[in-house]
Parts: C-alpha cells; structure tokens; sequence
C-alpha cells in the first residue's frame, strides 16, 4: 500500500535539483496515487510528494517508486538487520535511517517493526510492514495544522515528534496499569493464590511491553544523535536547514522516555519478586497449618498405637475404665498442644 502527501502550495519539479514555490501554507495533503490509473501518471505523481508511505509493499509497488524516485526501497531482510552500518548509511544520494517503531491498536497489545526512512532534500519516504498508530496521527495532524514539512527533514523531525508522543502515551498507560497492579498485589483482601497466580502472567506481559518500548527508544536515540553529530559528508545536503532546537528537544525527550522506561523495568522486577514472595508466604502458611494438624493428632495417634499393639500381657487391658481414659488422655494430648500454639500466637 502506498500513501502519498503533498505540501499544499508547493509542487515539486520532476527532476533535481527540486524547485519550492514559496507562500506554502505546511500542510499535508493526501494524494495517493493508484496503480490501476496510468503508470506514466502514477510516477509523475509519485515525484510531487512530500512524503510517501508504503506499508508492506508488492513487487509492483516496489517498482514503481524505485521507477519514480530513482533509488531502491529496502527490502523486509534488510530492514531488520541489527549493524548500525545496516541502519544507517547513504547511498545515491538518499539517507537511509532505520528504527523500530511501536504499533499499538489497542493499547494493550503492542506490536514492534522496522521502519526505514528514506531522506532525500525534497521529500521523505518511509517504507514499513506493519501499522505504526503514529503515522496515521501524524497524517491527521499535518493534514488540518500548519507544520514545516517543506523539506524530507523536516518532514521526517515532525514525524518523530508524532512517534515520541506515542511512546510518551503508552509510557504513561504503562505506568498506571502498574500502579493498578501493585496495588492488587499488596491488597491481602484481593491477593488470592489463584489470582496471585494470574499476576505473574500480567507482569510477565508487563515486561515485555516495556522492552518493546525500551528497544524503540534506544533506536530512536541511535537516529537523532546520528543527526546531531552532523550526519555523514554525503549527507549534507539533506541535513541542510535542519532545525537543531527541534532536534535537541525531540533527543531531550527521548532521553527522559529511556529514563521513565528503566525506572518501570526495575518496578516490574520488583513486582515479580513480590508476587512470588507473596505466593510462598501463601504456599509457608498451607504447610504450616498441615504441620500444626499433624502436630495436634501425632499424641493421640501415639496413644492409640500403644493399645492396640497386641501384646498378650497389658495391665491397663484389665481396667474397667481403661477405654474411657485412653479417650480422656487422647483428646488432652490433642487439645494442649493446640493451646500452646495458640498461646504463643503460631496460629
């Protein structure tokens, strides 16, 4: 799928370098083209984008921006390549910046994916194979405020500023979801085992959510230091007007996202350690009290044993209130020590 916007007011000339009507009003119109209308038509109108979206692209769609702006699109193998020199290079003058990027229909189930930004002077191209929640954002946002996405940097800056808040969002969701749990969990009215039980599966959900998020920040944080070093000598032109009070505060912000991430990956660790520590203090109690009935009943047991072993000679067999004393002395060797233990407040 592919999804194309254009500034409105500024249209782009077909070749470079690319010409900039000035008085734009920075606001993203969409335009996307289609493929089922003439292929001549869908390129031209490919190259008056300011930045095009393609979601997990055919090979026909492939080719037809390759055939449009004239470098090629990454593939799905190369994209989730780890080497920073796989996630950051220039080639045929276009800078290529990958990251993984949250999708996060519902709030709850997160999914994670590379997402390629390709930067070229004019325009911005990003080419992914999930659905990230804050492109769509972004489009919606740019599409009704005036917002600097003239050139493929500034493009790309205001679409990591609509990433960041994403993540700030689920950050925060995060935070209360782990307040909620904390509070289950230290709550001896609602800390049944079952339900004890089922908060280890909550935290371990927990856990990976904050990873996801862990790992998008720190390839966020790879992208804009990258940028704030200067990039690389073939990439000046591309990094030309960067705006570098934006950039700082984007870097700022993620700085303190990886912060707030570490400090909730340390309280999930807690939790877990609470969660079990709270279950074996359960698990302590069910076999204290099994060790106290086995404790009560050993004497009358031993009792009992005594007299019914089968010895010929047992003086006791002969008296006549031998049978009500046995029971007498059964039931006191039971009851005392359940009274000591209550005494010494064991129960």
């Amino acid at each position: 799928m592919i999804r194309g916007f254009r500034v409105e007011g500024m249209r782009l000339a077909s070749v470079p370098p690319a010409q900039f009507i000035p008085e734009t009003s920075g606001r993203l119109s969409p335009e996307t083209p289609s493929l089922d209308t003439d292929y001549s038509a869908a390129v031209a109108a490919l190259r008056q984008m300011t930045w095009i979206d393609i979601e997990a692209p055919t090979h026909a769609e492939e080719s037809l921006v390759e055939a449009a702006l004239g470098f090629g699109i990454p593939t799905r193998e190369d994209m989730q390549e780890i080497e920073p020199s796989s996630r950051i290079y220039f080639e045929d003058g276009v800078l290529y910046l990958t990251a993984q990027i949250l999708a996060s229909p519902d709030m709850k189930a997160l999914g994670i994916g590379p997402v390629t930004f390709m930067i070229q002077p004019e325009r911005l191209v990003t080419v992914h194979y999930h659905r990230p929640g804050s492109f769509a954002f972004f489009a919606d946002w740019a599409a009704r405020h005036d917002t600097p996405c003239e050139t493929g940097i500034a493009t790309f800056l205001g679409l990591m500023e609509a990433v960041v808040d994403r993540l700030a969002d689920i950050l925060e969701n995060e935070s209360r979801r782990l307040d909620d749990l904390s509070k289950t969990i230290f709550d001896s009215r609602k800390a049944a085992s079952d339900a004890l039980q089922g908060m280890v599966s909550r935290i371990g959900e927990s856990e990976d959510r904050n990873g996801k998020i862990s790992e998008s920040l720190a390839t966020l944080q790879r992208l804009l230091g990258f940028l704030s070093v200067g990039g690389m000598p073939g990439a000046k032109s591309i990094l030309k007007g960067l705006n570098r009070d934006q950039l700082k505060s984007l870097t700022h912000d993620v700085r303190s996202l990886r912060e707030v991430a570490q400090v909730q990956s340390e309280k999930v660790r807690f939790q877990l350690d609470a969660t079990l520590g709270v279950i074996n203090i359960r698990q302590s109690d069910i076999i204290k009290v099994f060790s106290v009935v086995a404790f009560v009943f050993l004497p009358p047991t031993l009792i009992a044993s005594i007299y019914g072993m089968n010895f010929e000679y047992m003086p006791e067999l002969a008296i006549r209130w031998g049978y009500p004393v046995a029971l007498v002395m059964m039931v006191v060797s039971a009851v005392v020590p359940w009274l000591i233990f209550r005494w010494k407040k064991w129960l």
